[in-house]
């Protein structure tokens, strides 16, 4: 996956303005206790990332 698509389907899911609100915000455990952004920053793949997202914002199976 690349920060593209992640980008994608974040503001899928929460729009373009909440995302990027939501990507420089919100912790996830899962991700060390970083931001989406953070995360990026420091090299984690987007589909790890992506994830931990998915976790976060409990969306259903087919989604992931």
């Amino acid at each position: 996956m690349r920060e593209a698509d992640l980008r994608a389907r974040l503001e899928a899911h929460l729009g373009p303005a909440y995302s990027l609100m939501w990507s420089d915000t919100v912790v996830l455990a899962p991700l060390g206790h970083r931001t989406v952004t953070q995360a990026l920053a420091g090299g984690v793949p987007c589909k790890e990332i992506w994830r931990a997202a998915w976790e976060a914002l409990e969306l259903p199976l087919r989604e992931r």
